[in-house]
């Protein structure tokens, strides 16, 4: 086979890919096809991230006041989804998150109505993050771990209740102060306020 190409000075590589099975061009053409559609995924991606961003950047205006707020008092933290996720994050930093998502997984426990959804889910949380030597172990007294294990043998919405205040009352005395005083909440609340200073000076 010739190439047929005229005046093709690249006449040896096309003899070179005559030669070649047809499995080989045939898995070429399939390679060629996928790198089209990864090249178009980074436009598509780029069109999203610019779009979010622009989401985020109106949110964050929005939210100036909230992060403000969340100095007032720990409920007014955990009332804010973004306060949890910032709370979650320097929680991370400190290795207690399960805290939170203990206390965060309690809440959603409360709101389930099915009687056997609510005997697994509880019995799903206890191995969690209740038993001693459970791979999210929270910080309770024996005392409140031993109620809540007699809990499950009836379990209702309020099986948690003494090891999620337990677990809330730790985070309010213990990590919360420490998120107020932490960089990344210092550096939120100057944002915040030059924001607000920002807005004002505009109206």
């Amino acid at each position: 086979m010739s190439c047929w190409v005229p005046g093709c000075s690249a006449l040896s590589m096309c003899r070179g890919l005559a030669a070649l099975p047809i499995t080989c061009l045939e898995r070429a053409k399939d390679l060629k096809t996928r790198l089209g559609m990864l090249l178009h995924k980074p436009e598509l991606g780029h069109r999203i991230g610019t779009s979010s961003k622009l989401q985020l950047g109106s949110r964050r205006r929005d939210s100036s006041q909230e992060v403000l707020e969340w100095r007032e008092s720990f409920d007014q933290l955990l009332k804010s989804k973004s306060g949890v996720t910032a709370f979650h994050t320097f929680l991370k930093t400190e290795f207690s998150e399960e805290n939170l998502d203990f206390w965060l997984a309690c809440e959603d426990f409360k709101k389930t109505r099915s009687k056997t959804k609510l005997a697994s889910k509880a019995n799903r949380i206890f191995e969690e993050f209740v038993q001693s030597e459970a791979p999210r172990e929270v910080n309770i007294d024996h005392e409140t771990r031993e109620i809540t294990r007699k809990n499950l043998s009836g379990a209702t919405s309020a099986c948690f209740n003494e090891a999620q205040a337990k677990t809330r009352t730790l985070m309010e005395k213990d990590s919360y102060p420490r998120f107020l005083k932490s960089a990344s909440y210092q550096d939120m609340t100057k944002q915040a306020t030059s924001r607000g200073i920002s807005k004002r000076s505009h109206t």
